[in-house]
């Protein structure tokens, strides 16, 4: 384990070759092949995107959705990894809640959107949706492996992981075990109570030896559905303060906005619903296309 490092990887003087619990283990190629630590899954993709969040409530998954969304959009093949275990909500957002998995041989085939996005979720293995997942780390960690090597993905330029908020084992199992990990976005409100949590997350992908793709700020002002005034109901401006003092890049704000709620309960993404007359979606499709350009380099 790196003696004071918290954002880098050691270098070989440093390292104490502690891999078990050490955060730079996912990124540390002095690692693989170390005891205890997984190797990485075998899979086609050329870059995974983790999408996380200090606290829940923020709208991680509803940037996840349009992320996955504005990726194929562009062209890309992508993967929608649905990894809130217990609150797996992407299958609600996508219209495609009552699907569940196919076998193909000895793999899972995964439920296809359109033909360049594809969806995988603890969701579709359960009865209903209102069924809860009862599990301890051990069998969410074992789901996650499975959920990469078991599934035929094919091959994928993009991987959009939709993580539960925190900075739990779902994050760090999918950090260790997914191949070429590009960084991590991270969703805040603009309120302290939310950007005190979004610093945590922040601190966490650094400590895992990963990119901060960028902070998003959600929720960013209402605009009035009767006289089109913006109201600023949880502050303005959070996101961007954390951004701006943690030297990570800010991609943009989104505002609250009925459409949006509409949209992820009818299971049609924001994004694809609404043309550019809307300013809520001009913010979306803005804060979109600078995640792409982060994401690209």
């Amino acid at each position: 384990m790196a003696k004071k490092h918290t954002s880098t990887t050691p270098t070989k003087e440093e390292c104490a070759h502690e891999c078990n619990g050490c955060p730079s283990a996912s990124n540390c190629s002095e690692a693989k092949g170390a005891s205890g630590l997984p190797p990485k899954a075998n899979i086609d993709v050329r870059h995974v995107v983790l999408v996380l969040s200090g606290k829940g409530g923020v709208g991680k998954s509803t940037v996840s959705v349009n992320l996955a969304f504005a990726l194929a959009n562009h062209g890309y093949h992508v993967g929608l990894l649905d990894l809130d275990m217990h609150g797996p909500n992407i299958p609600k957002m996508l219209g495609i809640e009552d699907q569940k998995f196919a076998m193909m041989g000895n793999k899972i085939e995964p439920v296809h959107v359109t033909g360049t996005l594809s969806v995988v979720s603890i969701a579709f293995v359960l009865p209903d949706t209102s069924t809860p997942l009862i599990w301890r780390g051990p069998m969410k960690m074992a789901a996650i492996q499975q959920f990469l090597e078991d599934v035929n993905w094919g091959a994928l330029d993009y991987i959009v992981v939709d993580l539960p908020p925190g900075t739990g084992d779902e994050a760090l199992t999918i950090a260790q075990l997914a191949p070429n990990v590009k960084g991590a976005v991270v969703v805040t409100t603009p309120q302290d109570v939310a950007t005190l949590d979004a610093r945590k997350s922040i601190k966490f992908v650094e400590k895992l030896g990963l990119p901060v793709l960028g902070v998003i700020e959600n929720m960013s002002g209402m605009l009035c559905p009767h006289c089109g005034q913006e109201i600023d109901l949880f502050g303005k401006g959070g996101g961007k303060k954390i951004a701006e003092e943690m030297h990570v890049p800010y991609l943009g704000a989104i505002p609250i906005d009925i459409e949006m709620r509409k949209a992820g309960d009818e299971g049609r993404p924001f994004i694809i619903r609404r043309g550019g007359e809307s300013a809520s979606w001009a913010s979306v499709d803005t804060v979109m296309e600078a995640l792409i350009k982060e994401v690209e380099g």
